[in-house]
């Protein structure tokens, strides 16, 4: 149980949390605008500085970031001794690079109350050259290092580590498997305290078994875990065995209105639904904005594939107009394409949409968003609940709308209601007229006619949508062969529908109603104009060799994806990194190239043990194997099943 706050002081209020917490600390919070604790930092606070480890399940918006960060915080500054230099007293970890950054900035608006690892994290910006505040080597200090896979290199974070010497890393699986596998990083059991799993089902969920195995291994057993999510029921019969002891287990949900359900999203939202045609979807987005009162500043619409968000990004604002700045992001964007848009948006003083896939569905706290819009309704439905809570956050009011299709899909009503997520129709009616329809057609097909990429996008948008589409869960409800083909071609804007499977027996009309010229239908950018032309030369003057293969020039060079073009592109990136690589160096003193020379000579020892490692472990397997699995003693940790 948590330890009782003393009598006459709230349970909610900061100053009676047990053992109490730092002035500096009550400073902080009062500065953040935190009158008192959420329900779960009133619970997994306590719990957390009181030596338990802990799971915790809450909401989506319910504070659960300074539900761990406090505790770490605390529990490094409150030890006997400072920890020793390249030794690492606490690790949190987390699935994606934005919500990673995100912690780590709100855990520098911590620190930045507490004088001795401020000074230590912001140096004068007077004489940048001068050297670091000394502090005595008694005071205890808070130093973090942020590791985000393609932001930097694992050469430079080593090298980051070995001068400022951090205590408390932030960072996502695979870049922090990296640097402690490095000689120079330590974990021992005397000086490293707390490891922290935020949104833990989804680091499974992602495919970092085998990462956490590796980083679980690197860990002493003697220390204190804890795991947070917004649904971590559902997998936490695989999540305690990363070596909780005991743990107690902190649930923290919103009462339904009837007092009788309990609710998966915060209170403050409401969580709606509009049932309409497919060429009726994209014109509705315009007047759902326009019909929320004030008008929303910061709204987010999901969509289901990267493709989808890549065409889409170039077609919505045609329909939308130029009232909201849409900024796309997803998965597959290079880390600093991903961190730009992310900051662009969640920086934008004008209203602005964020057009995204699930990336941006769990964990990323991102303010004030009045409107989040499913366009497409998530494959998992345990993702409907995250990206409904995005917005409703923090007590502020948001609405979610997801959009149906008319038939067979309205049964995804019912279905929500079974698993206690209900959603009601949208406040308004929302009438679309065929001729709006029609204009926002054709404002696509405008788009498509002017350059051949985008015809490209739209076709490859639409064939990845089918697939997330055909993948749902709920297949009973969302079925491929109920789907209205040429509505859907339309409404996507489309030229004309794409050759697959699923359109084998179609019978209607693949053109979509579009008479083109393909032969002289261009690319706007004259490169690839050029490369198309010069394969339509190649069928004119080999007739015989096009009529066997059957390929168009649009489907030669559309995708992009033939290997020589594939290996110019990566020939070009070579040679670009050698220039920066060269231009850097040139830059350096010869200190810092004697410094840089010594990293990467470690980190190529690194990567030889490592691979030395890997060999040896398949070489065992292998034997054990030929051995017909003879026990050899219990393991370690034996990882998820």
């Amino acid at each position: 149980m948590a330890p009782k706050p003393p009598s006459g002081t709230s349970s909610r209020a900061w100053d009676g949390v047990t053992p109490a917490l730092s002035e500096w600390v009550l400073d902080a919070v009062s500065s953040m605008g935190f009158t008192r604790m959420t329900p779960v930092q009133a619970s997994a606070i306590p719990l957390f500085m009181a030596h338990k480890d802990v799971v915790v399940e809450a909401v989506t918006g319910s504070g659960k970031t300074l539900s761990f960060l406090i505790p770490v915080v605390e529990k490094l500054l409150r030890l006997e001794e400072p920890i020793k230099k390249h030794h690492v007293g606490a690790i949190i970890v987390s699935p994606t690079r934005e919500l990673a950054s995100q912690i780590y900035n709100v855990l520098l608006s911590l620190l930045a109350f507490h004088s001795p690892s401020a000074a230590l994290i912001n140096p004068p910006k007077s004489d940048e050259d001068a050297p670091r505040p000394k502090h005595s080597s008694s005071i205890l200090k808070v130093v973090p290092q942020l590791l985000l896979g393609g932001s930097t290199s694992p050469a430079e974070d080593l090298s980051t580590f070995l001068k400022r010497s951090p205590n408390l890393l932030v960072a996502t699986p695979g870049r922090l498997l990296e640097l402690l596998s490095s000689p120079h990083v330590h974990c021992p059991q005397s000086s490293f305290e707390m490891l922290v799993l935020d949104e833990a089902d989804r680091l499974l969920d992602l495919g970092f078994k085998e990462s956490l195995q590796s980083i679980l291994r690197r860990l002493p057993k003697q220390r204190r875990t804890g795991l947070f999510s917004a649904s971590i029921s559902e997998a936490v019969d695989q999540i305690v065995r990363v070596g909780l002891r005991n743990p107690v287990k902190v649930v923290v949900k919103v009462k339904g209105t009837t007092g009788a359900v309990d609710k998966r999203t915060p209170a403050s939202l409401q969580m709606t639904y509009m049932t309409l045609p497919p060429t009726h979807k994209f014109p509705a987005l315009k007047r759902i904005l326009n019909s929320v009162e004030p008008t929303p500043l910061k709204s987010i619409f999901f969509v289901s594939t990267c493709s989808g968000v890549d065409y889409l990004s170039v077609i919505l604002p045609l329909i939308l107009g130029d009232e909201f700045q849409l900024v796309p992001l997803h998965g597959k964007h290079p880390a600093n394409v991903r961190q730009k848009n992310f900051n662009r948006f969640v920086n934008s003083h004008t209203p602005a949409i964020l057009l995204t896939t699930d990336v941006a569905s769990r964990g990323l706290d991102i303010p004030s968003v009045d409107l989040v819009v499913q366009i497409d309704p998530p494959s998992d439905p345990k993702t409907f609940i995250h990206r409904c809570g995005r917005a409703g956050r923090a007590g502020r009011r948001g609405l979610s709308v997801v959009l149906l299709n008319p038939g067979r899909e309205e049964d995804y009503v019912s279905f929500l209601e079974v698993r206690q997520t209900p959603v009601a129709p949208f406040p308004q009616e929302i009438t679309i007229s065929e001729a709006e329809a029609v204009a926002a057609t054709e404002a696509a097909r405008k788009a498509a006619r002017a350059d051949r990429a985008i015809h490209d996008r739209g076709q490859k948008a639409f064939v990845s949508w089918l697939r997330s589409y055909s993948k749902h869960q709920a297949s009973s409800i969302f079925r491929v062969a109920d789907l209205d083909w040429e509505g859907l071609g339309k409404a996507w804007g489309l030229l004309k529908l794409p050759k697959m499977p699923e359109l084998r027996n179609f019978t209607g009309d693949r053109t979509l109603g579009v008479n083109l010229d393909w032969d002289t239908y261009a690319y706007k950018d004259k490169q690839r104009e050029k490369r198309r032309l010069e394969v339509l030369q190649e069928m004119a003057e080999n007739p015989q060799q096009s009529s066997t293969t059957k390929k168009r020039p649009n489907d030669t060079v559309a995708w992009s994806n033939n290997a020589e073009n594939r290996n110019k592109k990566l020939q070009r990136r070579e040679k670009k990194h050698v220039r920066q690589e060269k231009k850097r160096w040139d830059q350096m003193t010869e200190e810092e190239k004697r410094v840089a020379l010594e990293t990467q000579k470690m980190v190529e020892q690194i990567k030889s043990k490592n691979d030395e490692e890997r060999r040896l472990k398949r070489a065992a397997a292998k034997a054990d194997k030929a051995a017909g699995g003879a026990a050899g003693g219990e393991e370690e940790f034996e990882g998820f099943d």
